[in-house]
């Protein structure tokens, strides 16, 4: 098989210039604002994107090194296999985040809920269609004793970068 490349189509800017006090998912970057720099010969494709309330950025983990199929996630003490968690340490690094479009002017997009780290290369945006995109689930493996509280424990993170 062929390599796979991506050309970014942007860069994604936040007030987090390192991952340590980064939000790990976009409800714990709540009311945290960033902006998306979209390059000039990708400008034509924001064409109606104004109107949608919330985006899907499909990004590339531009620090992550390397990767381990067992990884120890933030939110437990024990491995699990890499594609049962979000880590960003993968054999393909890709991030996938719903966050808030505020507005946009030309080719700058201004964002809300962000949880990225500052000059993450965008490779994509999706709208984010909430009939079509949300199911409710039975079932969130291991994370599903992990998840209560979550947006009060990742919130004492938030700005501290």
């Amino acid at each position: 098989m062929k390599p796979i490349l991506y050309e970014p189509i942007g860069t994604i800017y936040t007030p987090f210039k390192d991952t340590q006090y980064m939000p790990i998912q976009a409800k714990g970057g709540r009311g945290i604002k960033g902006t998306i720099g979209i390059k000039p010969s990708f400008a034509e494709g924001l064409n109606d994107i104004g109107g949608f309330s919330h985006i899907m950025l499909i990004y590339h983990f531009h620090r992550s090194k390397n990767y381990s199929l067992m990884v120890r996630p933030f939110m437990d003490d024990t491995l699990h296999g890499v594609f049962a968690t979000r880590a960003p340490k993968r054999p393909n690094p890709i991030g996938i985040s719903v966050v808030r479009l505020r507005k946009v002017e030309g080719r700058v997009l201004y964002i809300e809920d962000v949880d990225i780290v500052n000059g993450t290369p965008l490779l994509d945006i999706k709208p984010y269609i909430p009939d079509i995109d949300a199911f409710r689930t039975k079932r969130i493996g291991w994370l599903s004793k992990k998840t209560k509280g979550f947006r009060k424990a990742k919130s004492d993170r938030r700005f501290k970068s």
